[in-house]
């Protein structure tokens, strides 16, 4: 079954009017919703008006976004008070051997040297670091730097709370 002059007629007015391309389908009969679709292409057809889902889509996205702004503010402060404190205890060095669940386990040297050790300040609960080491370890994406000296709050940790 062909596109009749009066069936384009009754599309576009139906497609102007806001109607989907299956209750288009249905009101004319005898076309499928993907035939109403393409024809609804090639008469070059606007794109559909906003509907209301299109208009909650845009106030679901903005309160995305504001719970995104609250979770950043909410890292920003937890980074912060890791910073904050620039004092970090001593480091504790420990062999493997002498490790507990309380120490932090971030590797000093290579293993292969003899001066290999792993930090063993006190570390955080739930973590395997300590404060300074959890700096390193976590860290978003694309934003690690060498550190030049040991023990020393590198410059990507003041970026990250600038940008968190």
């Amino acid at each position: 079954m062909g596109w009749t002059d009066e069936k384009v007629a009754k599309l576009k007015e139906l497609w102007g009017n806001g109607k989907t391309a299956s209750q288009i389908a249905e009101i004319i009969g005898g076309i499928s919703r993907n035939a109403v679709i393409g024809k609804a292409h090639r008469l070059n057809l606007s794109a559909k008006i906003k509907t209301r889902t299109a208009t909650s889509n845009q106030n679901f996205e903005s309160s995305l976004n504001e719970k995104n702004v609250k979770i950043k503010r909410n890292r920003k402060s937890k980074f912060k008070s890791l910073i904050i404190e620039k004092d970090f205890e001593p480091e504790n060095p420990k062999q493997l051997e002498e490790l507990d669940e309380n120490s932090c386990k971030w590797p000093i040297g290579h293993p292969n040297e003899k001066s290999f050790y792993f930090c063993g300040r006190s570390s955080l609960k739930d973590f395997s670091y300590c404060k300074l080491h959890l700096l390193y370890a976590y860290q978003p994406k694309g934003k690690k730097e060498e550190v030049s000296e040991k023990g020393e709050v590198p410059e990507f940790i003041e970026k990250k709370i600038q940008t968190a």
